[in-house]
């Protein structure tokens, strides 16, 4: 792992400039928020009086690191012109209510696009914004439910296998979410013509399905659990019990990899089982028979130094004091908190953690001066004096503009 130091400069990143308003939720919309502020983005989350509900302290809630955070009440009289202020001067916007919710709290598209036309606002979801499920409350599981998905995962005669929350809240969800936003700001800075983006769980979980659907076309994937090549079916491509209660996961799908594997496993004389259906029972058996003659710990120096495609399975506080990891500093320690540094890496635009998690409402005014947004009482010393002396960053403050057709 690595340690914090000296904090690199604010707003480093391949996002470096990009301005981003997050209204706050839970789930996928503060990871998506997470990951552009990672990237260099100026992001700055919008909570609400009293927070989100879910009992987490914010000095450790990491999906806010980087961030910055102003509390605007969007019930009381002035509350949608502050967001709308912000969305002036923002090149995204993110929100993750039901379908019709910020229209009705008046922070919709329609309102942000009138007085910024190249806005790109993004919407998460879970089911969408239309559809006879649109307006229902849903969490990951029952949005990967319906696509097909969770019924892939788990042993056959058996509930399926519950992935947490990282198969649709954020494989499907905030990543798509990501992608979306990105390339409509790609668009709205050629054209200057901003859109919104409809992220659903749904759709991105589906989208993530598409080589599986290739394989039950052409008659290489069976529509159920444990029956194939890679959902645990195949012996050699699963995991397995050692004799300390720890498991080793293999992945030696290719036949010079299998035959390694094989090999330092002591069964060298299955290599014909590869390919025999009708033996692969047998083969499951002897290789799980094998695996518990030895601890997680010593299959692991057997397989240290190999292409066998063996990995320890390790748990979430052993991670990050793997080698390879440790090496590669996939994991950071920032202000005592060890957590994923940002991902991807860039060779000319590094990123890096930069702040801890934002508290709610504590940079109100170093937005309010950052922004050059209109002063109000509650953002406090350092905002800008007047309104007719606000700019954006040295340009004039665009005038309202009709929304995009």
């Amino acid at each position: 792992m690595t340690t914090a130091q000296t904090p690199p400069v604010p707003g480093t990143g391949p996002l470096s400039g990009v301005r981003v308003v997050e209204l706050a939720g839970i789930g996928p919309g503060p990871f998506a928020a997470m990951l552009l502020a990672d990237l260099g983005a100026d992001v700055v989350r919008v909570d609400r009086p009293g927070g989100p509900g879910l009992g987490l302290d914010p000095a450790r809630d990491l999906t806010n690191r980087n961030k910055r955070s102003v509390v605007v009440d969007l019930k009381a009289p002035d509350g949608p012109a502050r967001v709308l202020d912000l969305a002036e001067r923002a090149d995204i916007l993110l929100e993750g209510y039901r379908p019709g919710v910020a229209e009705r709290l008046g922070v919709g598209p329609g309102d942000c696009h009138a007085r910024n036309p190249s806005l790109v606002y993004g919407r998460m979801t879970g089911w969408g914004q239309d559809g006879p499920l649109a307006h229902r409350a849903g969490h990951d599981i029952a949005y990967i439910a319906l696509t097909g998905t969770l019924g892939m995962i788990g042993r056959p005669g058996e509930p399926p296998a519950v992935p947490a929350n990282l198969l649709g809240d954020y494989a499907g969800g905030a990543l798509y979410l990501v992608v979306g936003v990105l390339a409509a700001l790609h668009h709205a800075r050629a054209t200057g013509t901003g859109q919104v983006v409809d992220a659903a769980i749904v759709d991105g979980t589906a989208h993530l399905s598409t080589m599986i659907h290739a394989m039950l076309a052409a008659g290489g994937w069976q529509d159920r659990r444990a029956a194939n090549l890679l959902d645990g079916g195949c012996p050699y491509y699963g995991t397995y019990e050692t004799a300390d209660g720890g498991y080793m996961a293999v992945g030696a799908l290719e036949e010079k990899f299998y035959d390694e594997f094989l090999r330092l496993l002591g069964l060298a004389p299955l290599a014909s089982a590869r390919t025999d259906l009708t033996r692969w029972e047998e083969l499951r058996e002897r290789i799980a028979a094998a695996f518990r003659t030895r601890t997680r710990a010593e299959w692991t120096a057997v397989f240290a130094d190999s292409d066998a495609c063996v990995a320890p399975v390790l748990g979430l506080r052993e991670a990050p004091h793997h080698p390879h990891l440790a090496a590669r500093a996939t994991f950071t320690d920032h202000d005592g908190i060890t957590q994923p540094a940002p991902a991807p890496r860039f060779s000319a635009t590094p990123t890096a953690v930069r702040t801890g998690p934002a508290r709610p409402g504590a940079d109100s005014a170093a937005v309010a001066r950052d922004w050059r947004i209109p002063p109000r009482p509650a953002d406090g010393p350092g905002a800008p004096a007047t309104e007719d002396a606000v700019t954006d960053g040295g340009r004039p403050r665009p005038p309202s503009r009709k929304a995009p057709q």
